[in-house]
């Protein structure tokens, strides 16, 4: 089912090629402002030289994955309004359009279409005011990866057999809208996908769903010191109890992983 597919044209990223270049925007203001400087200096400073100065230069997780978590955190909680200033960070740090497009049209279905509705016009700004066109946007349907076959009849069976006569809708949902399409989707990589799935957890206080998440990031790739990184980097955009929830799920799912 390609039900997903259709996301990115209903939140209205596809930049018409004739508004190319045409539309103009200030510059997005520094999430440091006059007015956060006259309402609590100590906060401008945790932000200029904690924040912007230190955690952003921390080694264990490049600036382009501090962009993805951090666009995934402020999309998943409907912050938007540091969007346009982490949107220019993101591209200028090397995350494509096409990548950003394809996390909006994940968080639609991990933090609800509209978290994903409330972040479109921003996106579309930035994107508009640098020229990016529809041609560098992904496909509404195209060549999905290859599937992992016994991964997913092993995650089918599990969420089948633990839930089928409860939600079998919601059941059969997640199948056929996230394994068999969302996930498949070539312009995000699996890697990446996690990455924005396990901060919109960590953003929205999920902790229950973490430890098959977190599982599945470092069988994409993620490693353990990648992972860490993730939920310290969380502390400062969704507040440190949510990464303190996190943490502890982390600390069980590397201690099962290392026996």
């Amino acid at each position: 089912m390609k039900f997903a597919t259709t996301i990115l044209l209903s939140f209205g990223l596809i930049v018409p090629a004739a508004a190319q270049g045409q539309a103009e925007r200030a510059n997005p203001p520094a999430p440091v402002s006059g007015d956060l400087r006259a309402v609590s200096p100590a906060l401008a400073q945790h932000t200029d030289e904690g924040l912007l100065g230190e955690v952003w230069k921390r080694p264990e997780l490049s600036p382009r994955d501090r962009s993805i978590v951090t666009l995934s955190i402020l999309i998943a909680r409907g912050q938007t309004t540091d969007l346009p200033y982490y949107l220019d960070r993101a591209l200028d740090g090397g995350v494509k359009p096409a990548e950003i497009s394809e996390i909006v049209t994940h968080l639609a279905f991990y933090a609800g279409w509209s978290s994903a509705n409330a972040a479109a016009p921003h996106v579309q700004e930035a994107f508009t005011h640098r020229g990016i066109g529809s041609d560098q946007l992904p496909k509404a349907a195209p060549a999905p990866l290859p599937l992992n076959e016994a991964r997913e009849a092993a995650r089918a069976k599990f969420v089948g057999d633990s839930f089928g006569t409860t939600s079998p809708g919601l059941v059969n949902d997640t199948t056929n809208f996230l394994f068999k399409d969302l996930w498949l989707r070539p312009d995000l990589a699996p890697r990446d996908r996690s990455l924005v799935t396990i901060s919109s957890l960590i953003a929205n206080g999920q902790a229950a769903q973490l430890t098959s998440h977190l599982a599945l990031g470092m069988d994409n790739g993620l490693t353990r010191s990648e992972a860490g990184e993730v939920i310290s980097h969380a502390a400062f955009y969704a507040g440190w109890p949510n990464a303190f929830s996190a943490m502890t799920v982390a600390k069980g799912v590397f201690e099962t992983r290392a026996k």
